[in-house]
């Protein structure tokens, strides 16, 4: 399944790069995510709890980032298994400055299903997908707005 599009802070983008590299601040802006603990500067054990359809299912595993060029550019690499199925997934993300002082970060990646997750049909993981990165700009932009004030 492919994953990419592009959205627009309003933050410089030293501040956005240093809240994507901020796990709590992760974990508060990222839906279905409780625990995003440390386990060295580049790499996290993550858990998360997600609906697709009328499944539901509770993930645990690896996310690394990758190819890091502050406050440029970084690759995630997330790798989840459950009772659901597994997914792994790489994407790159790209931070560039746009007018104002604001970023526009841009991601494109892929990801790879297995188990109920994959038999459950792309268009109905396509559609939680798109959903869960609106709800994650949502609240990317409310933390923005909340520091500004």
């Amino acid at each position: 399944m492919k994953l990419n599009g592009d959205h627009v802070l309003k933050a410089p983008r030293n501040v956005v790069w240093d809240m994507l590299m901020n796990p709590d601040q992760l974990v508060k802006i990222t839906p279905g995510i409780s625990e995003l603990n440390k386990r060295d500067e580049t790499n996290y054990e993550a858990v998360s709890e997600v609906k697709i359809g009328p499944v539901k299912g509770k993930f645990k595993g690896d996310l690394e980032l990758k190819d890091l060029v502050k406050p440029e550019s970084f690759t995630l690499v997330v790798t989840q298994q459950s009772k659901i199925g597994n997914v792994k997934a790489d994407v790159v993300i790209h931070l560039d400055e746009v007018g104002n002082g604001d970023t526009q970060i841009t991601f494109d990646g892929n990801a790879q299903m297995s188990g109920l997750l994959a038999r459950t049909g792309a268009r109905v993981v396509s559609g939680v997908a798109n959903s869960l990165t609106k709800q994650f700009f949502e609240a990317f932009d409310k933390e923005i707005e909340l520091m500004n004030t």
